[in-house]
C-alpha cells in the first residue's frame, strides 16, 4: 500500500455518486476534502459524516466521501443524516487502492481488507496538501478545519 504524501499530484477519479459522477478535475481551483470511510449507517462513519456536516460552513472547502457502499446504500446515508455533500460508490476500491487506503484491517479478532479511514485534504491546484491516514471519526472535522485554516495561511 503507497502513501501519499504533502506535494504529490492527487490520484485522480471518476466515480458515480449520490450527486451524480465526481470527478477530481471538477473541483479544480478549490480546496476538497476528501475522505474515506469504511461503511454508511455505522456509528463511527455517521459521527464522522454529521461532524463534517455541521462544519462545513465554517470549512470554506468542499466535501466528497467515498466508501465501497452502493449508490442506494450512499442515498439512504444522506437522506437520513441530511448530508449535503456527495457520498461517491468505489465497489472495486480502485480509488481507495490509488489513494493507498484500501488495506489490511482487523476487528473483534478477524482480520480482513478494507478501506483504512483516512482524509485528503486537496489544494486548488490538484496537489494533496495532507494526508490523514487512520483518522479518528470523532473530532476528525475540526482537525479538518484547523489543518484547512493552517494551509490556507501557509499560501
Amino acid at each position: 500500500m503507497t502513501q501519499l504524501s504533502p506535494g504529490d499530484p492527487a490520484p485522480d477519479f471518476a466515480l458515480p455518486s449520490t450527486q451524480g459522477e465526481q470527478r477530481l478535475e471538477d473541483y479544480a481551483g478549490e480546496w476538497l476534502v476528501l475522505y474515506f470511510y469504511p461503511k454508511d449507517d455505522t456509528p463511527g462513519c455517521t459521527a464522522q459524516a454529521c461532524d463534517l456536516r455541521d462544519a462545513l460552513p465554517s470549512l470554506g472547502a468542499r466535501v466528497l466521501g467515498v466508501s465501497p457502499d452502493d449508490l442506494a446504500s450512499h442515498g439512504a446515508f444522506e437522506a437520513k443524516y441530511s448530508l449535503p455533500f456527495p457520498l461517491a460508490s468505489d465497489p472495486d476500491h480502485r480509488v481507495a487502492d490509488a489513494y493507498g487506503v484500501w488495506g489490511e484491517k482487523t476487528s473483534f479478532g478477524r482480520t480482513y481488507r478494507g478501506v483504512i479511514r483516512s482524509t485528503f485534504l486537496i489544494g486548488p491546484d490538484g496537489r494533496v496538501a495532507e494526508a490523514l491516514y487512520g483518522a479518528s471519526a470523532q473530532g476528525h472535522a475540526e482537525r479538518v478545519r484547523e489543518r484547512l485554516s493552517e494551509l490556507r495561511a501557509a499560501r
